[in-house]
């Protein structure tokens, strides 16, 4: 993936660690405090976790009174913070913390380090799980979603596991903030499945769609084969060196180069996250070739490019992509057929998009004539198999849902287009979701397990239920702790 595209999954923390003052002796000690402060930082800066604090608050530059929340709001509103982590230092102050969240409106991380032995004289320095409990229940007050990391410390691993899960739950959030979807000309008028509300997904969401019609993609795609810049160059030969074998033509390989330049610019013009595009028979006859594999070699850039106009399938994509913090590029397929000898197995496949960087070691990627209607510029491979992610936003009258499932790629048939099997724990159940709705045939496939971020990150997004398949929503809940 294109740095320029990962960089956009990047998530920047408001630190807001706090403290409670007390006035008995011995008690929630300041300098302990202080010192926990420091290994938290201590530990996101080894983890390469970007964050703005609060040294400018105090001397302590910890959160201690209410009246500051104010001040630490607008630093972090100021410093465009994607989400909060507001560890508990001691006890903490839990007005300040739900003030705080309130006003910044982002993903709020709660966690305390867990608390040490009583001292001789019955004395305790921190009480942070005692405070996290007032915590969590003044949030509820107010209104506050949050997440919850269980009472450890930085080096334990139920610590980093959650740590790592809410930073990819908060790119989730992050990405559909501001979220503009380009569309290349209407859906194909047989696929009502694809049909979505634009004003819904506005008034909901704050999702814009922003259309553009083929001739106006087919004026840009002539001017670049027309002028020739080296970028054309440059493009053509890109495809060349990355592609094992290539059946088509130069001409055709050049349609292929220039068409993607043109959505490319088209999109940065725009600032568009992701495209749904009509790619069918008018499609191909205005360009002269299939944009199966400009829309596969553009999502593997990181600017996914989704067959048959499909809108929601743009919109999960893009959630899927920022829940891997762009480690891995998406897929959006077809949910077709059962495996002919498992029967929790089903392929997922498409004409030819999956991304070349997906590719299984045991496959040859190949550039050629679209297996169906014959036009050039149309892939061919097999992706990777190992743990995969399948997800689906989609809704029906207003009410919308995120379907989550978790699988492993396995060997199966061969295939035309790109495909991967894949085996789930149960497929009936699998099946059945997905026939009571409010879902079609498309998917969105990413290698890693990110259905615990995904579901999380609807915690944060109102009007979105998340619909977990396999793991079950308890074993997400309890993901933690297992």
């Amino acid at each position: 993936m294109l740095e320029e595209y990962k960089q956009k999954h990047r998530v920047k923390i408001g630190l807001a660690p706090t403290r409670r003052i007390l006035t008995r002796k011995n008690f929630f000690n300041k300098a302990d405090a202080i010192k926990e402060k420091d290994i938290i930082e201590d530990t996101l800066d080894q983890n390469g976790i970007e964050y703005v604090n609060l040294d400018f608050l105090n001397e302590e530059g910890l959160l201690y009174q209410g009246c500051d929340s104010d001040r630490a709001a607008k630093k972090f509103i100021e410093a465009g913070v994607d989400a909060i982590f507001a560890p508990h230092c001691n006890f903490g102050t839990e007005d300040a913390v739900a003030k705080l969240a309130k006003k910044v409106n982002k993903p709020l991380l709660l966690w305390g380090p867990r608390d040490g032995a009583p001292k001789q004289d019955g004395s305790r320095e921190r009480d942070s799980q005692c405070g996290l409990f007032a915590t969590s229940k003044v949030l509820q007050q107010f209104g506050v979603p949050f997440t919850y990391i269980p009472n450890t410390r930085v080096e334990d691993a139920l610590f980093k596991k959650g740590l790592k899960n809410f930073i990819s739950a908060a790119a989730v959030v992050k990405s559909m903030t501001n979220l503009r979807i380009g569309q290349i000309g209407t859906r194909p008028a047989g696929f009502w499945t694809v049909k979505c509300n634009e004003e819904e997904l506005l008034e909901r969401f704050g999702i814009e769609v922003v259309p553009v019609t083929i001739p106006e993609i087919k004026s840009s795609m002539d001017e670049i084969l027309s002028v020739k810049p080296v970028i054309l160059k440059e493009t053509f030969n890109d495809i060349k060196i990355k592609i094992d074998r290539i059946d088509i033509n130069d001409e055709a390989l050049q349609k292929t180069a220039a068409l993607k330049i043109a959505i490319r610019q088209w999109a940065d013009a725009e600032g568009l996250s992701a495209i749904a595009m009509l790619c069918n028979k008018p499609v191909r006859e205005a360009f002269g070739i299939t944009p199966c594999f400009t829309m596969s070699d553009l999502t593997d850039d990181g600017l996914p490019v989704i067959c048959e106009t499909d809108i929601h399938g743009a919109v999960t994509s893009i959630m899927t992509q920022a829940a891997v913090l762009g480690d891995s590029a998406t897929f959006l397929a077809d949910m077709t057929v059962r495996h002919p000898e498992n029967d929790n197995a089903e392929l997922l496949w498409h004409c030819g998009v999956f991304p070349q960087s997906l590719k299984s070691r045991n496959s040859k990627t190949v550039l050629n004539n679209h297996y169906g209607a014959n036009f050039p510029g149309a892939c061919e491979w097999e992706i990777e198999g190992g743990d995969i992610t399948v997800s689906r936003f989609d809704g029906v009258s207003g009410e919308y849902k995120l379907l989550l499932a978790e699988g492993r790629g396995i060997q199966g048939p061969k295939n035309n287009g790109t495909y991967v099997w894949v085996e789930f724990r149960d497929w009936m159940k699998m099946e059945n979701r997905l026939i009571n709705g409010p879902y079609i045939h498309h998917c969105t496939g990413v290698h890693g397990k990110a259905a615990v971020a995904l579901y999380e990150a609807c915690k944060y997004i109102p009007g979105l239920t998340p619909d977990p398949v396999d793991p079950t929503r308890e074993e997400i809940e309890n993901f933690l702790i297992r």
